[in-house]
């Protein structure tokens, strides 16, 4: 008699190959589940928390300070105002409350609340949300509160003096590759496949987490002209909506065209008004002989 096949799984070494779960609905169709994982300040936002935070308190010279620190390299890229927090005489004064009402007055991007509803009617694919960011985390929870749950947000953490309420020290950074590393926690929690997590960023404190989901053969989406991420986005989307960032989505990962990115915004009572489709090149071009200007 003829000896029976060995079992597939038997020729997989162990550690080798970890599957994520993926649902499988009523119809029978897989369902692809994806992390979506987003910055804060200037991707969701107009504003940056460390000038709203030191309007509030009165405090002039932020601008200054963060970027002194930041051609320095003595932090991470967009750990500046954790830094200041922590050390600087003049924001030793912060207390939650004062993070918290920070929050109250960051300006979040329109229909930031429809993303989530959205993207559930994509059928065939599941998002789960989150914000991964170098902004405290109470300022956060506190600009996006009733729009993202407070167990979506990853902001920085402080540990708070019991007794006067000061910040004491930092417990968490998602700034740089600390980005990397809450990305990667979050992957393995929920469990999702490399090639199915897409970011969405704005500055040079992406650079790091967008070099890692290219990597991974992710999605990631700037939603600015910085000089730096954009050459490393795979898509640039530029729009005041919060909802920008979905239609890069819709065409990458579901493979609709216009008119049905169109037609779905459109059930949610949404028009889209302008959609300018454009490559840009920049180019500087001198004479060999003439040498190029000092850079400031």
């Amino acid at each position: 008699m003829p000896s029976c096949p060995r079992p597939l799984r038997s020729w997989i070494p162990a550690g080798a190959l970890t599957l994520g779960q993926q649902h499988r609905p009523e119809d029978g169709n897989l369902i692809k589940h994806y992390l979506l994982a987003s910055d804060f300040d200037q991707t969701l936002s107009f504003n940056d928390s460390g000038l709203v935070l030191s309007e509030l308190l009165g405090i002039s010279g932020f601008e200054e300070r963060s970027s002194g620190l930041a051609r320095i390299h003595l932090v991470q890229q967009g750990a500046e105002l954790a830094y200041l927090l922590l050390h600087d005489p003049e924001y030793r004064r912060v207390r939650r409350e004062h993070l918290w009402e920070v929050g109250k007055r960051i300006r979040v991007k329109q229909n930031l609340r429809l993303l989530q509803p959205l993207l559930d009617d994509l059928q065939g694919h599941r998002f789960t949300f989150y914000v991964i960011s170098a902004a405290p985390e109470e300022v956060i929870q506190s600009a996006l509160e009733g729009l993202v749950p407070a167990g979506h947000i990853y902001g920085t953490r402080f540990r708070y003096d019991p007794s006067l309420g000061e910040i004491q020290s930092i417990t968490r950074v998602p700034a740089g590759y600390g980005k990397v590393a809450v990305l990667e926690e979050l992957r393995a929690k929920l469990g999702v496949s490399p090639d199915r997590v897409v970011y969405v960023g704005d500055g040079s404190s992406d650079i790091h987490v967008m070099l890692h989901v290219n990597r991974l053969d992710g999605l990631t989406i700037a939603v600015s002209q910085h000089k730096f991420l954009t050459p490393i986005a795979r898509r640039t989307v530029l729009g005041d909506d919060a909802l920008s960032m979905v239609v890069p989505i819709l065409e990458e990962i579901a493979g609709w065209d216009a008119a049905r990115i169109r037609a779905l915004f459109e059930s949610h009572g949404l028009v889209v008004q302008e959609w300018a489709k454009t490559r840009t090149d920049s180019l500087v071009i001198r004479d060999p002989g003439i040498a190029p200007p000092a850079v400031a």
